[in-house]
């Protein structure tokens, strides 16, 4: 049976050496947790898998794990990115969540026209995303990008990923993906949706993808949640091999 508790590390694992634990993590495991000395862990780094771990205090707040085998090893996400606008604080920390969660590669914030949240902290997001991935059993890290205006992000764009985007003034745009395997992206909006001047500029792009996300206005979260699901269950890693 696998350990309960898990947690990342900086620095690569493998099986026989002995890591040091930051002090938060030693307060988490014996203060909070109330674990005991030499309980059963599970360890990752973001690359090189999951392993077993036996941990024990060091000083007076620090710890020490023991690296035994390794539990699972190391699953690389599908090639799909999340490009979305930041909100409220805690929907941008719910959208970051549910991204790891579903699978995500990278997590690409993005200003926009109508954008209300200007300043986004990346070791908030970060600290999000380890949580995330601790809790639901992920071997990897999505990357995080740093935010750019979603003007100067299109006019790198790579034209073999395909960019679909969600949006609720999108009457016309098809429910389900009507596109083909390969590299991603899902654009959500802010809380006020799209500028006219952004439509027209997404809807001109020859690797857009629009995408409507059912009868009724999502919030952005939840949209992200939605769009990422329903790639995922065409063409990632909830897809049905036999269908």
């Amino acid at each position: 049976m696998r350990p309960k508790i898990r947690l990342y590390v900086e620095q690569p694992l493998h099986q026989g050496q002995q890591v040091p634990l930051s002090e938060g993590a030693a307060h988490y495991l014996f203060s909070v947790m109330r674990l005991a000395p030499g309980a059963e862990v599970a360890l990752f780094d973001g690359q090189s898998g999951e392993f077993a771990a036996r941990v024990q205090p060091q000083g007076k707040r620090g710890a020490l794990a023991d690296v035994g085998a390794q539990t699972a090893p190391f699953r690389a996400p599908a090639d799909l990115w999340l490009i979305f606008a930041p909100v409220k604080k805690a929907r941008t920390d719910f959208m970051v969540e549910k991204a790891v969660e579903l699978g995500v590669a990278r997590l690409v914030p993005v200003q926009t026209d109508y954008t209300n949240s200007e300043r986004l902290r990346a070791d908030r997001m970060r600290a999000n995303v380890i949580e995330a991935a601790e809790q639901c059993g992920a071997t990897h890290l999505p990357q995080i990008a740093d935010m750019t205006p979603l003007s100067r992000l299109l006019a790198d764009w790579d034209p073999s990923r395909q960019l679909f985007w969600a949006d609720e003034g999108l009457a016309d745009a098809p429910t389900a993906l009507s596109a083909t395997p390969g590299p991603a992206a899902v654009l959500i909006g802010p809380e006020g949706g799209f500028s006219p001047a952004e439509r027209a500029r997404l809807g001109g792009l020859p690797f857009v993808r629009p995408l409507r996300l059912g009868p009724r206005i999502l919030r952005a979260e939840t949209a992200a949640a939605a769009a990422l699901v329903l790639w995922q269950s065409r063409f990632g890693d909830w897809a049905d091999d036999s269908a």
